[in-house]
């Protein structure tokens, strides 16, 4: 009970830019760009300024830069073009590189009853092949099995 009060509380507070419900599997989920700056607004009441964004980008190619230099077998697989220029999370990532993105979620849970609710209608095709689920704001689940990120699913009721 406590999670599914958790879910309903995270997705009040992050809001939604879209006025329309989304509902869907996919192998891209949220950029690092769009969650930092729904962030910093609920942080601050306002969007970053350009020196702000300035400053975030120069960060984030500098992590970026540290992380494929150090796992050299990141910045030669099929991911590296999601992961180094459109900074957004996409199925067969590692964990440490959706962490290094996305920051941390606000709920992780390895319950499959909890991971089931998160699923919804897509559970069927994720049940037996996940292990954890990371819930970030604007609906954005991420399941993993092990350390590799495997699915993705979005479910936002919108405004």
């Amino acid at each position: 009970m406590l999670f599914v009060m958790t879910v309903a509380a995270t997705v009040v507070l992050t809001g939604c830019a879209s006025m329309r419900r989304t509902e869907q599997r996919t192998t891209q989920g949220p950029s690092a760009r769009e969650l930092w700056v729904l962030r910093m607004a609920l942080q601050n009441g306002r969007e970053p300024t350009m020196d702000e964004r300035l400053d975030w980008e120069n960060q984030m190619e500098t992590r970026i830069s540290q992380f494929l230099d150090h796992h050299p077998d990141a910045a030669n697989s099929l991911q590296v073009t999601s992961f180094r220029f459109d900074r957004r999370a996409s199925v067969g990532m590692s964990k440490e590189q959706v962490l290094l993105l996305l920051e941390a979620p606000a709920i992780i849970t390895g319950n499959e009853s909890d991971m089931e609710l998160l699923a919804r209608r897509y559970w069927p095709m994720l049940r037996g092949n996940v292990t954890e689920a990371w819930v970030y704001p604007l609906g954005w689940n991420l399941y993993f099995a092990g350390s590799r990120l495997v699915d993705i699913t979005q479910y936002d009721e919108g405004k």
